[in-house]
């Protein structure tokens, strides 16, 4: 392939580099493109996988067919297989209607099925059957339907150490990697960083109506040598943060570092004991302080309770005592009285530091998936990870906290 073939390519899908580990990537689309083979696109979260499928679907004999991308990791378990192999009436309580699933209306073209290390056991062995026969059954239904669909599948999971851990079939993995697409990480292609954070400053100069970013030399330096945990993805949302915050678009290196999240310049520090050592690989600390908040919120929990049990059972002491006075009794209420008898129930101003500290953990867990989403530049699933949760679960409390 020439030059001049990869550059129009380029154009065509939005990609933007000239590394060699790029350029081989999009030489292989495109060869693999003219087959029906099975392909697997590697790599880490935010390298722009999403963009080899298009260029597959473009050069292979199914381009005028349609062509559909399907998160799997977005779409919840129980639905899963009725979004990717349909349904009948009745199948289930809400199925009101038949539903066509996407091996359905993608019948002729190609099928992008992103983060496929996602799907559970059960639609993994549904997912085998169709790509070992073009079979498959609608949820509900006996009736055998066939489908022709090339499949493309991506991941950024270690799909060896999934299988090893049983939570992915090594049947399937063999049968979607027939061709595996690596995609570099951008610290792998540090020729591409100042190009890309380019083009990126020129889209956001436009959007935003202000002076391009232009990186002095030394700053350009600090951001080709950087980790970029986060990719592209994270590359942009610096260019972008830039843009809007800083008057000065002249950038230098000082006022880059400032927007990198170097582990010296954030709050891994305040995260480390007096016990840790120089580095040391901190990636869990946030899980930690999650169950750490956890932990306190079920001991308030339960000091909770026992306050209240306390006070019920004070209360129904100080029934009885009443009913064993005698009648003749009489009180001068006119007398001063103990603290004790004016405020019989002092464990009941205890309760409410407790529901005041019990809303302080909840402010604390929202704070930390707010700095999970930082460290990973919104990365959800990695945030997920670092948490200690599902991405379902992750999923929900974004919407819960309104971040």
């Amino acid at each position: 392939m020439t030059q001049q073939d990869l550059l129009a390519i380029k154009q065509r899908f939005g990609i933007i580099g000239n590394s060699p580990l790029l350029n081989r990537d999009i030489e292989i689309a495109v060869q693999v493109a003219r087959t029906d083979l099975s392909v697997l696109i590697t790599g880490e979260s935010g390298v722009g996988k999403e963009h080899f499928p298009k260029v597959i679907h473009a050069f292979s004999a199914r381009k005028h067919g349609p062509y559909f991308a399907v998160n799997c990791g977005a779409i919840p378990e129980g639905t899963i297989d009725s979004e990717l192999f349909g349904h009948e009436k009745g199948a289930f309580t809400d199925a009101k209607a038949e539903h066509k699933g996407y091996f359905e209306i993608a019948d002729g073209g190609t099928l992008f099925l992103d983060e496929v290390g996602e799907l559970p056991m059960q639609t993994q062995v549904r997912l085998l059957r169709v790509l070992e026969t073009g079979e498959y059954l609608r949820m509900g239904s006996s009736t055998v339907r066939k489908t022709n669909v090339r499949v493309v599948a991506a991941t950024n999971l270690n799909m060896r150490q999934a299988i090893d851990d049983g939570r992915f079939r090594e049947d399937l993995y063999y049968r979607l990697n027939t061709v595996e697409i690596r995609v570099p990480a951008l610290r792998e292609r540090k020729e591409d960083i100042p190009l890309l954070f380019r083009k990126f400053a020129v889209d956001f100069c436009n959007r935003y109506q202000m002076p391009p970013l232009s990186l002095n030399e030394e700053a350009t330096r600090l951001l080709q040598n950087s980790y970029w945990r986060g990719n592209i993805r994270q590359l942009k949302n610096l260019a972008e943060q830039m843009s809007v915050i800083e008057l000065d678009h002249q950038i230098n290196a000082d006022t880059l570092r400032k927007y990198l999240p170097q582990e010296e310049n954030r709050q891994d520090l305040v995260l480390r004991t007096p016990t840790q050592q120089a580095g040391k690989d901190y990636s869990h600390e946030l899980g930690i302080l999650y169950n750490m908040v956890i932990q306190n919120r079920q001991e308030i929990e339960e000091l909770r309770q026992l306050l209240q049990d306390g006070r019920h059972h004070e209360m129904h002491k100080s029934r009885e005592h009443e009913n064993r006075i005698p009648a003749s009794t009489t009180y001068d209420i006119t007398a001063p009285r103990s603290t004790e008898e004016i405020h019989p129930s002092r464990e009941a101003e205890e309760i409410i530091p407790i529901e005041e500290s019990s809303l302080r953990i909840e402010d604390g867990e929202k704070e930390l998936i707010r700095r999970a989403l930082e460290l990973t530049a919104g990365n959800r699933k990695e945030a997920a990870a670092r948490l200690g949760f599902s991405e379902r679960t992750l999923y929900r409390k974004i919407k819960e906290y309104d971040l």
